[in-house]
């Protein structure tokens, strides 16, 4: 097995098989020092997710910690990229939280297929890729394989509740 370095957040690094057994999801979150945080809640009239067939996707995860915004602000004005980076690992987190709840199990996950991210940015800023490695090497560091997606970086002007990132995911059941 080929070990692996993934950079979790600005500071934290973690060195993790490329197929790691004997490890689910959570142990592999907890030897990182995180852990599963409860899914927030949608806020309007829609789904957090949905499964059809074999394809599910979750609607857009924020940086929300305890059912408030943990991080606020505009990439380039109010954030720098490491700030953005912590913001999108947090919707990373939330994801994987909204996943557990509607697959019962991460063992139902096939993969993740698609992750659209949106960071909330000035016109000029132009490392978006840069910050959703934040979430994108969270999803490579506890699923291993599975974890590999294909992803889109997109700048917008802002975000509900004026947060930094948000994620849509597509993924693939078992």
């Amino acid at each position: 097995m080929e070990a692996r370095e993934y950079t979790i957040g600005p500071s934290a690094r973690c060195t993790m098989q490329a197929q790691v057994t004997g490890m689910d999801v959570e142990d592999r979150l907890a030897a990182m020092g995180l852990v599963l945080p409860v899914p927030p809640a949608p806020v309007g009239n829609y789904r957090a997710g949905l499964i059809r067939g074999t394809f599910g996707s979750l609607s857009g995860q924020l940086p929300i910690r305890d059912g408030k915004p943990a991080v606020t602000g505009v990439l380039g004005l109010d954030l720098t990229v490491d700030q953005g980076q912590a913001a999108a690992q947090l919707a990373g987190l939330n994801v994987l939280a909204q996943l557990k709840q509607l697959l019962g199990t991460f063992d139902r996950l096939a993969g993740l297929i698609r992750v659209d991210g949106f960071v909330a940015s000035i016109p000029e800023f132009e490392r978006h890729p840069a910050v959703l490695d934040g979430a994108s090497d969270l999803f490579a560091a506890v699923l291993g394989e599975r974890g590999v997606h294909t992803r889109s970086a997109i700048g917008a002007t802002s975000l509900p509740l004026r947060m930094p990132v948000e994620l849509v995911v597509t993924f693939a059941t078992t």
